[in-house]
């Protein structure tokens, strides 16, 4: 039997349990995942541009696809404002300076409203939508519109104006990309919108300065979620292939829990999933 594939099918020469499965393997498995614990995060510290936290956000798109969630709402596009856009940015940092996730900082002395005053808008209505740990602008307007009141916020008829900020840094101790939304509207009188019938499509304006982040080549966060559900996915067709074999060629085994293992790598490959899913607040 070839020597390759007595890791992944039972045989007389593996004792009818795949190679992967022994005790051996299983240890060789665990000491790569452990040294690349390590590994990762160092090409992270000295290769940052190549290997570190990645995001493909930009405010022009948020812009764009918040607008086209307006837009089929029958609602009037928001404009991007610089005071606002200064705003956002000085909430993300703020965050970062206090290492804090909220709409309020941990004193309870700066709320979010502070920073779009601070900025010289004069606003009748305001709100704002926080982002972390997204990695493309999709995801973010996705997020929000999924959350009943941050849905609430993107399509308030209140708002015209908004501002965003995507600013890198350290929560927590964790890398991480922050995205802030303040919106803002001036007008008590706020209507909703009518477009005319065979009107062209409202293009978004966008302020000079377009707040971005691109981030390193490859994102160590994605890179070690790759890593951990690949080895998961191995282990489990091994274990699939496994349980094909030792049914069709009626091996009689004391132990056995194949099923049990799989679902276990199965929960641990959703687990992964969610852990790495962005949050909003």
């Amino acid at each position: 039997m070839n020597s390759i594939l007595q890791y992944f099918l039972p045989h007389e020469n593996n004792n009818y349990r795949a190679k992967l499965l022994h005790h051996k393997s299983l240890l060789f498995v665990l000491i790569i995942i452990f040294c690349a614990s390590f590994l990762i995060p160092a090409l992270r510290f000295n290769f940052p541009s190549v290997l570190g936290i990645s995001a493909d956000i930009s405010s022009q798109k948020l812009l764009l696809l918040v607008n086209q969630e307006r837009e089929a709402n029958g609602l009037s596009p928001l404009i991007l404002n610089e005071k606002l856009s200064v705003a956002a940015v000085n909430k993300a940092k703020d965050m970062f300076a206090k290492n804090y996730w909220a709409h309020n900082s941990p004193d309870g002395k700066t709320s979010w409203w502070v920073f779009i005053k601070s900025s010289g808008y004069n606003y009748v209505y305001a709100g704002e939508n926080l982002a972390r740990g997204f990695d493309n602008t999709d995801n973010v307007v996705n997020a929000w519109m999924e959350s009943p009141l941050h849905r609430a916020n993107l399509l308030s008829q209140n708002y015209k104006d908004v501002g965003f900020a995507i600013e890198e840094g350290k929560l927590s101790g964790e890398d991480t990309v922050l995205v802030v939304q303040e919106l803002g509207g001036q007008n008590p009188a706020s209507l909703a919108y009518n477009p005319p019938k065979n009107s062209v499509k409202a293009v978004s304006t966008v302020s000079n300065k377009d707040y971005a982040v691109k981030g390193s080549l490859i994102s160590s966060l994605s890179l070690s979620s790759l890593i951990d559900k690949t080895i998961l996915y191995i282990f489990i067709a091994v274990l699939t292939l496994d349980m094909i074999v030792v049914e069709r060629k009626k091996i009689v085994r004391f132990v056995g829990h194949n099923t049990d293992h799989i679902s276990f790598f199965a929960m641990l490959i959703i687990l992964i999933g969610i852990l790495n899913k962005g949050v909003i607040v």
